[in-house]
Order: C-alpha cells, then structure tokens, then sequence
C-alpha cells in the first residue's frame, strides 16, 4: 500500500470521526436540553452582559455573527450561577430579567430557552441526517477507493 492509498483510507477516516463525534455532541446536548425542559427548575435570571462573536470572513468566505448572553441566577440551594448562552434572543439586553431552566445536579449546563420540544425535535433531526449522510458518504467513498485499489491491483505488473 502506498502513500496515495493509505491517504484515500485515512482522510475519510478522520472525516468519520469528526462526523461521529459531531453526531455524539448534537445528540447530548438535545438530550441535556430536554431533560432541563421536563425535570428541571426554574429561577429568574439576570442578563449581565450580551456580546457578538464573528467567524470567517478571510478571503471571500461569508462572516457568520452569533449573539451571546451572560446570565446569572441563583440555585434553589443557595448557589449563584453564571453562564454564557449562544444563540440567545436578540431582544434581551444587559440588565433585563429571564426565566433560566437548569437541572439541580448541573446548574451550569442551564438555558434561557424557553420549552419548545418539537423545535428540539427538527433542530437534531436535521443535524444528525447532516451527519448520517456525511459519515455515509465517507465511507462510501473509503468502499469505493478500495474497489478501485484492488481492480488496479489486479490488473498490474
């Protein structure tokens, strides 16, 4: 096997980890949501500060503005919590007063939206087909590389 070979293994390879791992987040954070939504609590939250963060932009790549809260709130127990939130609601500003949900056992892991399961629902699905059809085609193309691979290895000297 050469150097181009292993690279045609490899390459899609990391591709089918990235998307596995991708696949794993998406599924864990859904699933953290949830459960805040149907067994946590609530408190009343403070925003403290609200901030945007840019991506891309170099070269003729599109620029990407996500908005980003700082809230904190005190636990049931006593305990204050400050969290960052993305993708927050653009009409909360510093100062303003918002429901949180949080689960007991992780305070941290709290969010200012609010219960919206079906939303939930579609936003995984279609980032779990993104990474289903991604981690597929990785593999498709692994399959296909080794079929080429082999017809050549047949036919050669």
């Amino acid at each position: 096997m050469g150097l181009v070979e292993a690279l045609f293994y490899i390459l899609p390879g990391v591709f089918v980890v990235v998307g596995v791992l991708g696949l794993v987040r998406t599924l864990r954070r859904s699933s953290e949501i949830s459960r805040t939504w149907r067994h946590g609590r609530t408190a009343e939250a403070r925003c403290l500060r609200s901030y945007t963060r840019t991506s891309g932009g170099a070269g003729d790549t599109s620029v990407t503005t996500t908005l980003h809260h700082v809230y904190e709130f005190t636990t049931a127990e006593g305990r204050v919590v400050r969290f960052d939130e993305a993708s927050g609601r653009s009409t909360v500003i510093e100062g303003d007063f918002v429901t949180v949900y949080y689960l007991p056992e992780r305070p941290e892991g709290a969010t200012s939206q609010p219960p919206a399961p079906g939303m939930l629902a579609v936003g995984t699905g279609c980032t779990v087909a993104f990474f289903g059809v991604f981690i597929v085609f990785a593999l498709v193309f692994m399959g296909v590389a080794h079929f080429m691979f082999s017809a050549v290895g047949e036919f050669g000297p």
